[in-house]
Order: structure tokens, then sequence, then C-alpha cells
């Protein structure tokens, strides 16, 4: 097992609490993509339309700006790489992390929290837009092992 990064956004602490679980199984380094503004309760609201999140979903080119510089991840192995289900994919601060991390050829395994949503959607829709990362098969780790399944992800 080599060098491992545990990179998270979470909006309301969900994935904050699962990244510090799988951080803590592996013995990873923890990172919080956090975006330069916080999102407040009202941007957060899916149900309204011009709420700040609907809008950054409904354009696939938004890339919130982040609060301090992504790390460099050339230098890790492994990468697990968490976030909350929007939209049936990755938030946009993701997307700017992944874009400002250089993660070409690191094994990036995504992990994520949702209410109802699967991550397959997100896994398409990172693979398509970085193909030049080795993305690896993720979970969905609501109510699973986190520990158990963070141990196989970077065996």
């Amino acid at each position: 097992m080599g060098k491992t990064l545990v990179a998270y956004f979470s909006a309301e602490g969900t994935t904050a609490r699962v990244a510090r679980e799988v951080a803590e199984a592996t013995g990873a380094d923890l990172y919080e993509i956090r975006p330069a503004e916080p999102y407040t309760t009202a941007d957060l609201d899916w149900r309204n339309k011009r709420s700040r999140s609907s809008q950054e979903m409904n354009d696939p080119a938004c890339r919130p700006e982040l609060a301090e510089g992504a790390p460099d991840a050339s230098g890790y192995d492994t990468v697990l790489l968490g976030f909350p289900i929007w939209w049936y994919v990755e938030p946009r601060v993701v997307d700017t992390f992944v874009e400002a991390a250089n993660l070409a050829g690191v094994r990036v395994t995504p992990f994520a929290t949702s209410g109802g949503s699967g991550i397959a959607g997100a896994e398409k829709s990172l693979a398509e837009k970085y193909p030049d990362v080795a993305w690896q098969t993720g979970a969905l780790l609501n109510g699973r092992d986190v520990a158990a399944w963070a141990r196989t992800a970077v065996a």
C-alpha cells in the first residue's frame, strides 16, 4: 500500500464524517475541498432553480473557485475522492479540484454519500471529463462498513 490521499467535499457534514473514517482506516492524508465562497442553506436548496447549487449544476462549465489551492496529487499512489451526489453526478467544485490537483495517471477511487441517488452517474461523468485519470470503481457509502471498504480501496 503506497501513499494515499482522501480528498473530499462536504456541503452539510455527511461526507466529511465518512471521509474521516476512510482516512482513519487507511492512514491516509486528509484534504477538504472547500469552495472559496461557502455554501449557505439557501444555496443548497435544490428545489429552487435560482439557488446557487441549482445554477452551478445547470452549467456544465461552472468551476467554483477553491478556498485554497489543491494539493499536487501526483505524489500519491491512490486518491480516494469523496463527495455528495448532486443531480446524479459530482458537484462542480469537485470538478474544480480534479482539474487543479494533477491527477493524470493517479489511481482515483470515488466514494459518495446520497439521500437517494447512486454513484454510477458520477463515475461516468468523471471518466468522460477526465480520461487521463486512472479511475477505479467507486462506492456509495451510505450505511456500509466504511472502514472495510476503505481498506479494500487502497489494497
